[in-house]
């Protein structure tokens, strides 16, 4: 059964930061702090029974909260990009921050990734790490006060359950989705483009410039997209230039929850595996990186030397009315779920 240790991370703001390390009855585990709500590592056994952080990160308080690479965080209000920092809800017009260049990205200049969570550990049945947070009416230009609580659980099975909830007083934009950096060798040494890739989509959402979606969903038979088959990544990601940093439709019946991709180290040892509500995955193979910043055995963190498989619902929704709504209703719940799951080869 698991159990959930709690020790303190840092400092910021006047408030102490606190790591907390979910570990199951195999003895692997996941840590998360509650800055940021930031997933700091995942220590697993391959089949040989070798231990390996399969998780970009660091181990001080400081490289998360300097970083703007988004390692391991909540993003949100709204996670990925909305064009020109701008939508309407029922004719008004919101207008956000601009911190992708005409773009907004990932909750803005002060998203979830930054604010300090309020943590709550719950042992009555399996442990589950609680975070929650408030965001305040016109917080980044979002309307509506909303209250976003986040579960984290890890089973047996080596299941890192994610769940979102969250109620607001206003019509929002809300897509929440975990931007952890996956590299399944546990060494940043080994480039991610080594790694295969399944993802269970027919269609992909083809993106201008500035990585807005254009509004049409395409095939992705015949084009670097297509992960249909058990792919190796640098095969697909030759094609395309700066590497891959875009959404796929994923192949289901609206929220159920189903298989979503899965991710197998080079050496065959470990997969991870995504479950989720979500009707898109944004892959993005790290192309930004660039070694500037060191890992937690002070290696550094080079171009596409990892990579996200973010669940959530598609970039610029709030833009595009053939996408999937994004729009919370006062009254209403919202709900996602995501499992990412390992297992040994």
């Amino acid at each position: 059964m698991t159990k959930i240790i709690e020790n303190l991370f840092g400092k910021h703001a006047g408030r102490d930061i606190y790591q907390f390390t979910l570990i199951n009855g195999k003895g692997n585990s996941v840590s998360i702090i509650n800055y940021g709500g930031i997933i700091t590592s995942w220590m697993v056994k391959d089949k040989e029974g070798v231990e390996r952080n399969i998780i970009a990160g660091f181990n001080n308080l400081e490289d998360y909260i300097n970083n703007t690479a988004y390692f391991g965080c909540i993003t949100g209000r709204y996670a990925n990009r909305i064009a020109n920092g701008k939508f309407r809800i029922n004719g008004d017009l919101f207008t956000l921050a601009r911190n992708d260049g005409e773009n907004h990205l990932h909750g803005g200049n002060r998203g979830f990734d930054k604010v300090i969570w309020n943590a709550n550990v719950d042992e009555t049945a399996d442990p589950v790490l609680s975070l929650q947070y408030i965001s305040k009416d016109g917080e980044e230009g979002y309307p509506g006060n909303l209250d976003v609580k986040v579960n984290y659980s890890y089973s047996d099975n080596d299941e890192l359950i994610i769940e979102y909830c969250a109620q607001t007083d206003k019509a929002t934009a809300l897509n929440l989705t975990n931007h952890c950096y996956f590299n399944l060798s546990g060494d940043m040494d080994r480039p991610i483009l080594d790694h295969s890739l399944f993802i269970n989509a027919d269609h992909y959402l083809p993106v201008n410039d500035e990585q807005i979606p254009t509004g049409s969903l395409e095939s992705v038979d015949g084009t670097a997209f297509d992960f249909k088959l058990l792919t190796s990544i640098v095969r697909n990601a030759r094609k395309v230039e700066g590497g891959f940093d875009h959404n796929f439709v994923l192949n289901k019946l609206h929220d159920s929850f189903s298989f979503a991709a899965s991710l197998v180290a080079p050496d065959g040892d470990l997969q991870l595996s995504v479950f989720t509500t979500e009707p898109g995955l944004q892959l993005y193979t790290g192309n930004l990186l660039d070694g500037s910043l060191r890992d937690r055995d002070g290696k550094p963190i080079g171009k596409q030397s990892a990579l996200c498989l973010e669940t959530q619902h598609f970039p610029d929704s709030p833009n595009h009315p053939n996408f999937p709504s994004t729009i919370l209703l006062p009254g209403k719940k919202y709900f996602s779920k995501t499992i990412y799951k390992i297992t040994t080869g």
